[in-house]
């Protein structure tokens, strides 16, 4: 269980390494493969059993997403609302296990927890066997049409990536399937977690915005966005190090900074675009920086935009929880010039509409980015 993809279906691996190619790394490959040929019988009679036992998606209440890109604050809020003890999310077993999360995740759990990272790969917010995930791995495991396949076999890097976040060159059967998925993996999870309301994080869903709203009609949406400027150099060590960690063939060709930067420009138009008609009490807009400064006050904001009960019942929580990551070491990165100035070519629009401007244009350390967002 080493590489996410251990908890992979047989099928989701065929399709996956068909498109893209076998892996570079055979070992990990054919552990890859062991491990779902292993996993097979148990998943395929878990799906048997659990079935009927699964909630209808009518009969849950309705979702609330946390929407934004990929470092703009996204999981400190998660962790944050998740401590209230109100909301059902997705443990690490779930994203590693999906299809086994009645059976084999429970026999395996205490091995799986002893082999959780002490803290994430891409910064140093810790990791324990509570620890809020989103949902992506758990989807790329499930289904050929992940963000996450980009990123494990980038020998097809930009058609997975395409696929995975705007469904480029997928067929109205690959979306059904996909979505197929994704409701089922929600059925389990809402079960798994005590038939709370769910709270979902993924950056993903940020482009999909009207898709959700269609599956889910009541549901509800916290969309947080940062300066593009730190977004862009966040990018840059978030790619590096996901791609060093999990890559299973050679990633030398992949161009970084065009990919956050096209990313970020089609998955920002589509949710704006989506967004524009939201009704009242549905979506909230959060500024990161608000987050990160005045935490308490964001989070109330959003429970009385979306009318959610039980923040006054939180607080304690919440602030215990934030107090406990006050000493938090932040990733710093260099900033350039020439990184400034991509970022203002492409994502100037995005600057402007949300009052954001150049780091260091107003007097502060300019040469310096401290990074705490996820």
């Amino acid at each position: 269980m080493a590489h996410p993809l251990s908890g992979a279906n047989i099928g989701t691996l065929a399709t996956v390494t068909g498109r893209s190619g076998l892996p570079a790394k055979p070992g990990a490959g054919a552990m890859i493969l062991l491990a779902a040929l292993a996993r097979w019988p148990f998943s395929a009679g878990e799906k048997l059993v659990m079935e009927s036992r699964l909630p209808k998606l009518d009969d849950m209440p309705p979702p609330v997403f946390i929407l934004g890109h990929w470092r703009s604050g996204t999981t400190h809020l998660y962790n944050i609302m998740c401590q209230s003890g109100a909301w059902g999310f997705v443990p690490p077993v779930a994203t590693g296990l999906p299809w086994d999360l009645f059976g084999l995740a429970k026999a395996f759990k205490p091995l799986l927890e002893r082999a959780l990272p002490e803290h994430r790969y891409i910064d140093n917010i810790p990791v324990n066997p509570d620890s809020p995930q989103e949902d992506e791995i758990a989807i790329a495991n499930m289904s050929d049409v992940s963000f996450y396949h980009g990123i494990y076999f980038p020998r097809a890097f930009s058609e997975n990536v395409r696929r995975g976040l705007f469904f480029d060159d997928c067929s109205v059967a690959d979306i059904r399937s996909w979505r197929k998925q994704f409701v089922y993996f929600l059925r389990k999870l809402y079960l798994h977690q005590g038939e709370k309301p769910l709270l979902i994080k993924n950056p993903v869903y940020t482009g999909r915005f009207a898709m959700l709203r269609e599956m889910f009609p009541d549901a509800t949406f916290i969309h947080i966005h940062r300066n593009p400027y730190d977004v862009f150099a966040s990018m840059r060590n978030f790619y590096a190090k996901l791609l060093k960690e999990f890559a299973l063939q050679s990633y030398d060709h992949v161009d970084i900074d065009e990919t956050i930067l096209s990313v970020y420009e089609r998955m920002m138009d589509a949710y704006l675009e989506d967004a524009a008609d939201a009704p009242a009490g549905r979506l909230v807009e959060l500024r990161y920086d608000d987050l990160d400064v005045r935490p308490m006050e964001a989070v109330e904001k959003v429970y009385t935009a979306l009318g959610l009960n039980g923040f006054e019942e939180a607080k304690g929580a919440f602030e215990s929880y934030l107090a406990s990551v006050r000493s938090f070491e932040k990733n710093r990165f260099s900033y350039s010039d020439e990184a400034a100035a991509k970022v203002e070519a492409r994502l100037g629009r995005y600057i402007d509409r949300w009052g954001y401007r150049r780091p260091g244009s107003d007097g502060d350390e300019g040469a310096r980015h401290e990074d705490n967002a996820a």
